[in-house]
């Protein structure tokens, strides 16, 4: 086949015109073009007036070889890549050895299936409840502010990014198609077969639901086990080699090969992986708010009159800005049409973050303003930027009244130093609910000044980002890990054998599609590992 890239429509274009468009730039008869799949559609709103869909696609015709060396100085017409998977080893028959997973976020879900896929057997341990269960919990907590430390945002089947906006794109370096993987097998799991050609995929959160159920039982129809509630304790280790995991009801499982896909925000085990001596380092993060805006509002500035065409949906932003102060301060995990929601996974402190339904189709947009921190911010050893994720969290509970209720101010009062008293036109998607007042003692002073610098010049970029009535709603710190847990070319921890830090809570990863990649990784390593 052959992949022709960079091929521009109207925004209105009827179905004929694409495959006439294809025969057009290839200079080809309409009847030598055999078929075509679309692997790629964008679209290009640089001028408002006149946005186009941008479309990359893979054709089939028997004038493929002449075509190639007819344009072979042309970047936009090439073969098309081999992007099917192959798996790289086969477990022996009667292998007994099982790998344990730590986790079934995405990384642990794809490295789960992985591995069962090639015959491994292997066992998740979940600390949460099955999906369904933890969505009960979850959503509980969102209306009665009843917090299960164990099934929430953060914790049980799906992990963090159940309870997003579901987005499946990524930057990672990807030269082994490992996504194109990912995104398939969601796919066959029920997610939309848009999500393998459109740009920006997502899934939303009521679909991921489905979606997860049905990839744990793939896994356990290839011979895989899901154990919830069971969270891991201790890890045993000698001589520098994992033998096992102890869980809280203690239960031993003996294992030799143990991937660590724990998430960002299991503080608990990061802990008990310090005491044990497992080599941890602290790395940058960011600190911040939510803000919330009418997606109308950010349709019109980003689409102009043609905002609300069904082909372009909701807008989204991504904006930086580098600050006088030498910080940097961009959006982050962007929900178009979708709302802010309580990320708590500790009593007594208080976390955002955003989601979005497949349709995304809620009155506002929401997305986290954060500023970038260094272990400069906060020394004191590997664990210290757990620490100040806690006193921040801690601090954002009291400043909501202490009942997981968060602490909101409008955008002019916020820039205006003043504390809010009253809603404008822009409602608090946030439930529980907010309570009015001042953020400014909710982060450091050097994040404040930061932010407050960077939505004007936002403002500038989307005209309207900082008015008046636009709410933020803190605090904002699982932006990723503040921990890294290291790893040599083999994928083991630096000190430890058979221990395999993967995905986000790690630091090796940054949202589903990422986390999802790095399980495969991962798990190729480990069954690499177990084959002779």
């Amino acid at each position: 086949m052959l992949r022709l890239s960079e091929l521009k429509l109207p925004l209105d274009h009827p179905d004929t015109a694409l495959p006439q468009a294809i025969s057009q730039r290839l200079q080809i008869a309409a009847q030598d073009l055999t078929r075509y799949t679309i692997f790629k559609r964008s679209y290009d709103a640089r001028k408002k007036g006149n946005i186009m869909l941008v479309y990359g696609v893979d054709v089939v015709t028997p004038q493929e070889k002449a075509l190639l060396k007819r344009f072979k100085k042309d970047p936009h017409i090439t073969p098309t890549p081999n992007t099917e998977y192959h798996t790289v080893a086969t477990a022996a028959p009667g292998e007994q050895r099982r790998p344990v997973i730590i986790g079934t976020g995405p990384c642990g879900m794809f490295a789960g299936l992985l591995l069962a896929q090639m015959g491994f057997r292997p066992i998740l341990l979940e600390r949460g409840k099955a999906v369904r269960d933890r969505s009960v919990d979850t959503f509980g907590f969102w209306l009665k502010k009843r917090l299960n430390p164990e099934s929430n945002a953060q914790f049980g089947e799906g992990g963090a990014g159940t309870f997003s906006d579901g987005k499946l794109y990524s930057q990672v370096s990807d030269p082994k198609h490992y996504g194109r993987k990912v995104l398939t097998e969601l796919v066959n799991a029920g997610a939309s077969p848009e999500i393998l050609y459109i740009n920006k995929p997502h899934i939303g959160t009521y679909r991921l639901v489905k979606i997860v159920q049905n990839l744990r039982a793939t896994i356990e129809a290839l011979g895989g086990e899901i154990r919830f509630q069971s969270r891991v304790t201790d890890v045993d280790i000698h001589q520098g080699q994992v033998r096992g995991v102890t869980l809280d009801q203690g239960d031993y499982i003996a294992s030799d090969r143990v991937i660590l896909a724990i998430g960002h925000s299991a503080r608990d085990t990061f802990e008990m992986l310090a005491d044990r001596g497992v080599y941890i380092e602290a790395k940058p993060f960011s600190i911040g708010f939510r803000i919330e805006h009418p997606q109308s509002l950010i349709d019109v500035c980003r689409f102009g009159d043609q905002a609300g065409h069904p082909r372009l949906g909701a807008a989204d932003y991504k904006l930086v800005h580098h600050c006088q102060n030498g910080r940097s301060v961009y959006s982050f995990c962007m929900c178009p049409g979708g709302k802010v929601v309580a990320a708590a996974s500790e009593p007594g402190r208080l976390v955002t973050n955003g989601m979005s339904e497949y349709a995304r189709n809620e009155s506002n947009a929401n997305s986290a303003i954060v500023v970038g921190i260094t272990p400069d911010d906060y020394p004191g050893g590997p664990l210290a930027g757990i620490a100040l994720q806690r006193r921040l969290e801690a601090a954002a509970f009291a400043l909501g009244g202490g009942t997981y209720d968060a602490p909101g101010q409008l955008v002019g009062d916020f820039l205006a130093d003043r504390p809010s008293t009253a809603l404008g036109t822009v409602s608090p998607s946030y439930k529980p609910g907010v309570t009015l007042g001042s953020l400014r003692s909710s982060l450091p002073d050097y994040a404040i000044e930061a932010i407050a610098e960077a939505i004007p010049a936002f403002d500038r970029k989307i005209h309207g980002f900082a008015q008046s009535d636009a709410l933020l709603t803190g605090v904002e710190t699982r932006t990723s890990s503040p921990i890294r847990i290291k790893r040599d070319e083999t994928y083991q921890s630096l000190n430890t054998m058979g221990l395999y830090p993967a995905g986000e809570g790690a630091g090796y990863a940054g949202g589903i599609l990422s986390a999802g990649i790095d399980g495969i990784r991962v798990a190729e390593a480990v069954a690499l590992s177990l084959v002779p």
